[in-house]
């Protein structure tokens, strides 16, 4: 190999982005748990309203209202707590495995549910109107399409896998109608929380050791932190986010 190939091959290399190690599951032994709460202070945001101009039969006639900052007696609800960057621990729960989505009546539901990095979506249409599921990785303000595909009646399902690289939500859209939005977080580790009604959650069996920690919510963004866990202890941190 001559030189100026050398060189060339080396630069490649440097040039080739890293990629991080999967997650793996172990035995945690005597693992700690994590605790708190997502307030709300300020102005409660009113509900967005879109006006239904299109498959009234099947969408509803008027105007379709969405509460994309619910708040409960000061408690921020539609909201994942989750440790960054964890390399290995507990197994995910069995119950968000393969999640499924369904459009009812032109809306999401769930408006908020969690799916595994690299898992199966499923994504059915109880309508008997067309819709159009397009889904965006949302990395900080910018969103880059995943995946957007018509969905017809007669195509009940559709099922994508998801494999998310830099960031850890999908915001879900009908490019048919604009009313339609949901959010789904794709976790990539287990150890995560949708907060309660009243705010609190709970990330138990972590390993003992230093953390960084965010609150993550679709339309207010993300509040960072830190968190140490002891071996069989109890941390504790809460977050605040704040109106106008």
């Amino acid at each position: 190999m001559n030189k100026a190939l050398t060189v060339f091959t080396l630069f490649a290399a440097a040039s080739l982005p890293l990629t991080a190690a999967a997650y793996k599951v172990v035995d945690v032994a005597n693992g700690g748990t994590i605790t708190g709460k997502v307030n709300f202070s300020g102005t409660d945001p009113a509900p967005k309203i879109y006006a239904i101009t299109k498959d009234t039969d099947a969408c509803g006639s008027g105007d379709r209202e969405i509460d994309f900052v619910r708040v409960t007696n000061g408690a921020l609800n539609d909201t994942v707590v989750y440790l960054k960057k964890v390399k290995s621990g507990k197994d995910f729960s069995a119950d968000i495995n393969n999640l499924k989505i369904d459009q009812k009546k032109c809306g999401f539901q769930p408006f908020l549910s969690v799916m595994k990095n690299k898992d199966k979506f499923a994504v059915h249409n109880s309508d008997p109107v067309l819709h159009n599921i397009h889904t965006y990785e949302l990395i900080g303000k910018a969103r880059k399409t995943v995946f957007n595909i018509s969905q017809p009646p007669e195509l009940t399902v559709i099922n994508k896998t998801v494999k998310l690289k830099r960031g850890t939500v999908m915001k879900l859209e009908c490019d048919a109608h604009d009313f339609m939005h949901g959010f789904v977080f794709v976790a990539k580790n287990p150890y995560f929380a949708v907060v309660k009604e009243d705010g609190s959650f709970v990330i138990d069996n972590v390993p003992p050791g230093n953390y960084k920690i965010a609150a993550w919510h679709g339309l207010l963004g993300e509040k960072k932190g830190k968190v140490t866990v002891d071996a069989g202890g109890k941390a504790s941190i809460d977050f605040t986010f704040k109106g106008k």
